[in-house]
Order: structure tokens, then C-alpha cells, then sequence
């Protein structure tokens, strides 16, 4: 039992002195390629083996003969190892290589194509997660490229929209200083209305750009939708009257919600306006609101006609108007993107869809916890 003692401690002490040697020797070359580290680890193995055989044997004290043999079969043994390494590590490199240059790709027009050669599970790995990053870039760059052609035709709208109102001022505000107007209390009362008009855009571009840039500050609590939906209709019913469109609120249930009562009324009133003004006279504008599996949805019907297929994506897009909505009062197309941004800020979500007739908004809330 003792002399076992002995033989593993004489061939742990070898071994573990080969083994500090190659630790620190792949520390001074922990920059160098992968077949120089694999070539010390094959050669530290081999090595330490050799240590401790060279060490068991002086304490044993073999003969030459049996040295010698010894000694020849951990030669052969450390020259098929080396070997061996130096070709992995070769063919790991190879691999890694042609992964390097499939990922410049993403430098030049951002998609990555996996190397068709075989490679290790890691590097397999690797191109897995390369290819799934190209993919959540191209997505980012198409977005951010409808994102910059919604921006840009925002400018342009708005800049149109804004001189038409500034032209009308300046020809009233010209017309009552040189004393012309036939009817200066019409011209004061125009001007008011483009004065609310030019301020409420002012307003939607605000919120629009607090919304985009995240600093949108909700202050919820618990509201029943019912009451929500009422103040909302109560609103709009001037407006709804004006025009000729009657309005029905009558599937409306008393859900809890917990969101901001100011935002979410923005929601509805920017939905009811809109429903309003592009539903014919003698038409409806229904307004709904239930459970669902998801939470709670609020719906606004309308007779507007319908919205085209190839638009119905484009709906809540900053700066979208439909055809016929290209004249005052329209807006600028800034409320269906701020009642989408103020409901994703609430962790719901925006949708529309046609229906006989018209059209139904849903926005889909998060239920109250009981």
C-alpha cells in the first residue's frame, strides 16, 4: 500500500509540474491562435504522462532496457498527439475563418450567410446566433426606413398644413388693419378657429414626440371603462350633432381598468373624432367596450365605407391620411399614431379592420387585477 502511495505521488508531483509549466506558457500565448493552444494542451498531456512515467521510473529504478522502452512509447504517443492537435486546431481555425468572413457581411449590406462547411457545435452555435442578429437588424432597418419615409412626409404635410392656416391669418389680419373687412366680427371669430386649430396641431406634435421619444409619463389608476366611454362620448356629442351623426354607446361594460384617465381619453376622443368626421350624415358611430381573453377591448365603429386593404397596415403610421381626408379639417395624420403610442405605453395594443359599411378600431387594454 505504501509503495502505491508513493508511485501516485511521484507521478502527480511530474505531472503537476508540467501542467504549471503549460499553464503558464498558454498565458503568454492566450493571444495567439486556437492551434497554438491546442497544441500545448495535447502537448501537456502528453508531457505530464512523460513527467510521471520518468518520475515512477527513477523511484522504481527500472532498468535501462525498460526505460528506454518506456521512453519510446510516450515519444510515439506525444508525436500522434502533437500531430493530431496541430490538424484540429488547423481545421477549428479554418472554420472559424470562413465565419469571420461571413460575419463582415454584416459591415457591408448587413445580412449574414452561415458557411456552408461543417463546423464545432460552439461555431455552429455562434453562426446560429450571427444569423438570428442579422435578422432583427434587417427588421430594424426596414423600420427605421419607413420610420424616416413617414418622417419625411410628416415634414411635408405639416408644412402644408401649417401655411394654408398662416396664409388665411395674415390676409384677416391685413384685411382688419387696413380697415376692409366687411364683416370684422366673422374675420375675428375665423381667426380664433385657426388659432384652435394650429394650437391643437401644435399639441399632437408634442405628444407624438414625447411618445417617440419614450418620456410619455403615465399616471395610472383604476377607472371603470364605463364612466371612461361616457365623459368620452359626452365630448364629442357637439361635434356628433353638427354633422349629423348619431352616436350609440349602449355595449358598454362596467370594466375596471388601471390606466391614465387624461391619455386614454385623448385615445377615445382622437378614435370618436376621427369615426365622425369620415361617417356620412344620418350615419353611426358605435362605441363598445367587453372583456376578452386578452383583457379588455374598446371598439369604435363607423360608415365611413371601408379603408382599402393595402392601407389598413399603414392606418396607424405617423403622417397617414386616408384619400379623402386630404382637406381641413383632417389634421395632419397625427392622431391614429398617438393613440397607438399612448396605448402600446399602456402595454396594449391598436388594430383596425373593416366591417360591412365601415370600419372598427379596437384597442385591447390590460384588465384591472380584482
Amino acid at each position: 500500500m505504501r509503495d502505491a502511495l508513493l508511485i501516485a505521488l511521484y507521478a502527480f508531483l511530474g505531472a503537476a509540474a508540467t501542467g504549471l509549466a503549460g499553464a503558464l506558457v498558454l498565458r503568454l500565448i492566450r493571444k495567439r491562435s486556437f492551434t497554438a493552444s491546442l497544441t500545448v494542451v495535447a502537448s501537456v498531456a502528453v508531457f505530464a504522462m512523460f513527467a510521471g512515467t520518468l518520475a515512477v521510473a527513477e523511484a522504481m529504478f527500472l532498468s535501462a532496457h525498460d526505460l528506454s522502452v518506456v521512453t519510446t512509447v510516450v515519444a510515439m504517443a506525444a508525436v500522434v498527439s502533437l500531430a493530431t492537435a496541430l490538424l484540429l486546431g488547423r481545421w477549428v481555425v479554418a472554420r472559424s475563418r470562413e465565419l469571420q468572413l461571413a460575419a463582415r457581411s454584416f459591415g457591408d449590406d448587413g445580412d449574414f450567410a452561415a458557411p456552408d462547411a461543417p463546423a464545432t457545435a460552439e461555431l455552429a452555435a455562434l453562426s446560429r446566433e450571427l444569423a438570428a442578429t442579422s435578422a432583427r437588424l434587417a427588421e430594424s432597418r426596414d423600420r427605421e426606413r419607413a420610420l424616416e419615409s413617414s418622417r419625411r412626409d410628416l415634414v411635408a404635410w405639416i408644412s402644408h398644413d401649417l401655411r394654408t392656416p398662416l396664409a388665411g391669418l395674415r390676409a384677416m389680419a391685413e384685411a382688419l388693419e387696413d380697415g376692409v373687412a366687411a364683416d370684422p366680427d366673422r374675420y375675428l371669430k375665423q381667426i380664433r378657429t385657426e388659432v384652435e386649430r394650429l394650437n391643437d396641431m401644435v399639441g399632437d406634435l408634442f405628444e407624438l414626440s414625447r411618445i417617440h421619444a419614450g418620456t410619455l409619463a403615465l399616471s395610472p389608476s383604476r377607472i371603470s371603462l364605463y364612466d371612461l366611454v361616457g365623459d368620452a362620448l359626452a365630448g364629442v356629442d357637439p361635434l356628433a350633432r353638427e354633422l349629423g351623426v348619431r352616436l350609440v354607446g349602449d355595449r358598454v361594460e362596467p370594466v375596471p381598468v388601471e390606466v391614465d384617465g387624461k391619455e386614454m381619453s385623448r385615445v377615445l376622443g382622437n378614435l370618436l373624432v376621427n369615426a365622425i368626421r369620415r361617417t356620412p350624415a344620418d350615419g353611426t358611430v358605435a362605441v363598445a367596450a367587453e372583456r376578452c381573453p386578452d383583457g379588455v377591448v374598446v371598439s369604435v365603429s363607423d360608415g365611413c365605407g371601408g379603408i382599402p386593404e393595402e392601407d389598413l397596415p399603414r392606418v396607424f403610421d405617423t403622417g397617414w391620411r386616408g384619400t379623402h381626408a386630404r382637406t381641413p379639417p383632417a389634421g395632419a395624420g397625427l392622431g391614429l399614431a398617438i393613440v397607438r403610442g399612448i396605448v402600446e405605453a399602456h402595454e396594449g395594443r391598436a388594430a383596425v379592420r373593416n366591417i360591412p359599411g365601415g370600419c372598427r378600431f379596437e384597442v385591447t387594454l390590460p384588465a384591472a387585477e380584482r
